[in-house]
């Protein structure tokens, strides 16, 4: 990774906490508006820090204190947990048993890692710009069944850092979600199952649930261009031997004799597509081929055990990723086919571009000047100011609805 060197971060993330990092409105996500007594100061944080020791049940009184303790201990890494019924770091005193995740938001991982068996570009911890659209599909599968399906209204889609996307749902009904409501969610947005040793791993019923319909017409519009030409699915016989085993029975022998013949993969999909036609008319029976390979091939993957933990961290935006250096940045949904994972910046990044602003400005760092206000022009210097700023919209967002709803409680209130 050009520009980085995971052995500098030590000099940078004292920098990074006490100058970019957006203290003020993380604070006040995770506030929720004072939504119930002590709730900030129930919820559970764990760093972690240099040599991978990793420091679990730390909660703090207020945002400012996490911020003195984030900017005394310098995590690598800043994961979020539940609210508690108790302060996470005096659980120790409670009774046994007491001790209970209470509240989180609804949260998914998506890992470009669980795609392995479907993507030829890259494998494992690598990612490039073909494969990166797998997220962008995922991202827009989702957010939609969410919006419309389940009717949120609040939801923060952050990349990860490295090879991945994170979704919060911040709603406050959600939040309160047992771990069999979460269970349940994550099931009806499964559509991919069975492990490396199922070929076939998206089977559909003859009718069509409206969400596998919605779904299929986001993945349609990414299909030939990420799959047929990007990923070149149909492109050797090799590859063209996984699609054809998803394929019915009295269908296969014909496409691996006559697939030589064509010329490439959007050819090869084409004459699979005649040919299950011509299958269907024959057997009269409902058959979705081509849907369940499209599905196969690009449907989002989730980490179900992510999602379906109440007590389950989950790594914090604004966090940095420690083996790229990039900045776990807010995904801005308006510009999301724009969104590109390599343009991040990296905290090295971000540490330069300080640095060359202020000595544009001629102003050497006072370290008596008041932090909030320093730090607000600090971040809006460098490049992570477009990110800040969707964070930004999403808790004023989520500050307006709250306002809204207290309006009304008192509105109905005062009609008795």
């Amino acid at each position: 990774m050009a520009g980085f060197e995971p052995g500098a971060l030590p000099d940078l993330l004292p920098l990074y906490y006490r100058r970019l990092f957006p203290h003020g409105p993380y604070g006040r996500w995770l506030s929720y508006g004072g939504v119930a007594k002590n709730y900030f100061q129930r919820r559970e944080f764990s760093f972690t820090l240099r040599d991978d020791i990793y420091v679990r049940y730390q909660s703090f009184n207020s945002p400012q204190e996490l911020e003195k303790e984030m900017q005394k201990m310098n995590p690598y890494k800043i994961d979020v947990g539940a609210v508690y019924s108790h302060r996470p770091s005096q659980r120790n005193t409670v009774h046994m048993g007491a001790f209970q995740a209470q509240e989180k938001e609804l949260v998914f991982d998506i890992d470009m890692t669980d795609y392995d068996d479907v993507r030829r570009c890259c494998s494992s911890a690598e990612i490039c710009s073909k494969c990166w659209t797998l997220m962008t599909i995922a991202i827009r599968i989702i957010d939609r069944a969410l919006v419309e399906d389940f009717g949120v209204k609040h939801r923060l889609w952050v990349y990860s850092g490295r090879r991945g996307v994170h979704c919060w749902v911040c709603d406050d009904s959600i939040r309160k979600w047992s771990s069999a409501l979460r269970s349940a969610a994550v099931e009806y947005l499964t559509l991919v199952k069975g492990g490396s040793e199922s070929v076939k791993k998206v089977n559909l019923a003859d009718s069509i649930h409206p969400f596998i319909s919605n779904s299929l017409s986001l993945v349609e519009p990414y299909f030939e261009d990420y799959a047929l030409v990007g990923q070149d699915i149909l492109g050797s016989s090799e590859s063209w031997e996984k699609v054809v085993a998803l394929v019915p029975e009295p269908v296969r022998e014909s496409l691996l004799r006559e697939f030589p013949k064509k010329r490439d993969s959007v050819q090869r999909w084409e004459l699979l597509k005649t040919k299950m036609d011509k299958h269907r008319a024959s057997s009269k029976k409902a058959c979705h081929t081509e849907w369940e390979i499209m599905l196969q091939y690009c449907f989002p993957r989730l980490d179900i055990n992510v999602s379906r933990g109440v007590g389950h961290l989950l790594k914090s935006p604004f966090s940095v990723h420690p083996k790229t250096g990039r900045v776990s940045v807010p995904i801005d949904l308006q510009c999301l086919d724009q969104f590109d994972p390599f343009a991040v910046p990296t905290i090295s990044g971000l540490c330069s571009e300080l640095d060359a602003a202020n000595e544009e400005d001629g102003e050497k760092e006072n370290e008596a000047e008041p932090g909030a206000k320093r730090r607000t022009r600090d971040y809006k210097k460098t490049s992570l100011a477009p990110y800040v700023r969707v964070f930004e919209q999403f808790v004023e967002e989520m500050d307006k609805s709250r306002k809204g709803e207290l309006l009304k409680k008192s509105d109905l209130q005062g009609d008795f």
